[in-house]
């Protein structure tokens, strides 16, 4: 059994670091109301939120939900100001006890590592294996199964007043996409009585949705001895005989149902490396040649990546013009997609789009 952390609390709720989380949780987020509204009276705010805390009277707040389709259709949640100091807060002091426990074979949402890392790994993954298992999970944030959740929680921690904390965030989520599905020994209406489902853009979720799946990722790479690659819900596995990959779908499929989990059906495939691979936003071309991002071969923005970014381009010069956001705030964004850009092969793709203008790429630059 782990170790289990006790004390956790008052390093959580304390004045210290709620005015802490809240310098954090504040960064990008100076020009909206709520935030600015916040800061404005930072001390009197922290103040109020220690004492619910400490006093038990905490509850968060109602979520703004905006459906996106970026590219596929979601709900993303935001929570008032407020609970995000208190999730920054949260994280600040748990994240790191479980974070201890992660493997290095998953990526998103975590200090150094990221998506470039992911698909470095899958890069090299693919150079030395024949077939590859392209997974996906159904509605992963959808589907977190709130008990399977608050038990993970209590592997690590003791500390009841912390535990409390986190259970009210689990159970004070929004209502997410529908996810009827039935698992072995269910009866007709559990899939309607057991609470499931974190919202897409808190902090919190981002590191529950890692945690839930952990003792997942420990069984495929101890167990399965697996070559495997995860971020978030879309993983992969490598291996010469795909017919042993397909055995370890097989398991697979049964190791998930233990989480309330399942494949998704038109996404979870084996496949011949020497195909073209999507993967994080890249279209992956193995090939001979060695590059300097660490693999062999070639990269390619997703149709759907670029088309999207030239249309935030667009809006961003109408704005720009119409005097609603400032040069620097358009170079900030702008500089960020560019910096994406760059693992792929892109040169000539980005002197297309900036031809002439502040971001006009420059041979040998």
């Amino acid at each position: 059994m782990p170790k289990r952390h006790e004390g956790l609390f008052e390093r959580i709720a304390s004045f210290k670091a709620l005015r802490a989380a809240a310098r954090t949780a504040i960064n990008g987020k100076r020009k909206k109301p709520g935030a600015a509204a916040f800061m404005a009276n930072l001390e009197r705010e922290i103040l109020r939120l220690e004492r619910e805390l400490r006093d038990g009277s905490y509850r968060p707040g109602r979520y703004v939900e905006i459906l996106v389709k970026d590219p596929k259709e979601r709900l993303i949640s935001a929570a008032p100001f407020r609970d995000r100091v208190v999730h920054h807060a949260l994280c600040a002091v748990v994240c790191p006890l479980f974070e201890a426990g992660f493997t290095d074979h998953t990526f998103a949402n975590r200090t150094g590592k990221g998506t470039h890392k992911a698909i470095r790994l899958y890069e090299r993954y693919r150079d030395n294996h024949s077939y590859v298992l392209r997974a996906d999970i159904f509605r992963y944030f959808p589907a977190i199964d709130h008990e399977i959740l608050k038990a993970e929680f209590r592997r690590k921690i003791a500390c009841e007043r912390t535990l409390w904390l986190m259970d009210l965030i689990v159970d004070c989520s929004n209502s997410q996409e529908p996810v009827e599905l039935h698992f072995p020994g269910d009866d007709l209406f559990t899939p309607y009585t057991r609470r499931r489902g974190l919202p897409i853009g808190n902090l919190t979720s981002q590191f529950f949705a890692n945690l839930y799946l952990n003792r997942f990722d420990h069984w495929v790479i101890e167990k399965l001895g697996a070559p495997y690659v995860r971020y978030v819900d879309d993983f992969a596995l490598f291996h010469d005989d795909p017919g042993i990959l397909a055995t370890w779908r097989e398991k697979i499929e049964r190791c998930l149902e233990g989480r309330r989990l399942k494949l998704h059906p038109r996404k979870t495939l084996i496949l011949p490396v020497a195909e073209p691979s999507p993967f994080l936003g890249f279209e992956l071309h193995p090939g001979p040649r060695r590059t300097a991002k660490g693999g062999r071969g070639r990269r390619k923005l997703l149709d759907g990546n670029v088309a999207r970014f030239r249309n935030r381009l667009r809006g961003l010069r109408d704005r720009w013009r119409a005097g609603t956001v400032t040069q620097g705030e358009v170079e900030a964004r702008v500089k960020s997609w560019i910096a994406h850009a760059s693992h792929a092969d892109s040169f000539r793709l980005r002197q297309a789009l900036f031809e002439g203008g502040w971001f006009e790429v420059i041979p040998g630059l």
